[in-house]
């Protein structure tokens, strides 16, 4: 059975001179995933680097939409799921930003949703 896939950036990357910098969002939706570790085995994620294009999202739903956290469906299981839906590109169904993205677990499998 498909599963929807997670973008997420790698931590530590470079954006110009200093320290190392992690995504904000991206580290939201980790720790929610460390809050329900069962979520991990209903999703590919996958982890990208910051430099752009990100060629492997962008092959799925654009140049447009290769931001992260990028949360690609692999089917939306009900109508009150579809309301989550932020977008469509190529056939595609994804959800953008770390709290539409926890909102649209809470809604299909069944976790806490953020306050």
């Amino acid at each position: 059975m498909p599963r929807d896939i997670l973008y997420l950036l790698k931590a530590d990357f470079a954006d110009g001179p200093g320290l190392p910098y992690y995504c904000p969002d991206c580290a939201q939706v980790t720790g929610v995933l460390a809050y329900f570790p069962q979520l991990r085995y209903q999703l590919d994620v996958r982890y990208v680097d910051y430099q752009r294009p990100r060629t492997e999202i962008v092959e799925l739903i654009g140049i447009e939409n290769q931001g992260c956290p990028v949360l690609i469906l692999a089917d939306v299981p009900f109508p009150q799921a579809s309301e989550l839906v932020t977008g469509e590109q190529q056939g595609r169904k994804f959800i953008s930003g770390a709290k539409a993205i926890t909102s649209y677990w809470s809604v299909v499998h069944q976790v806490s949703r953020p306050h």
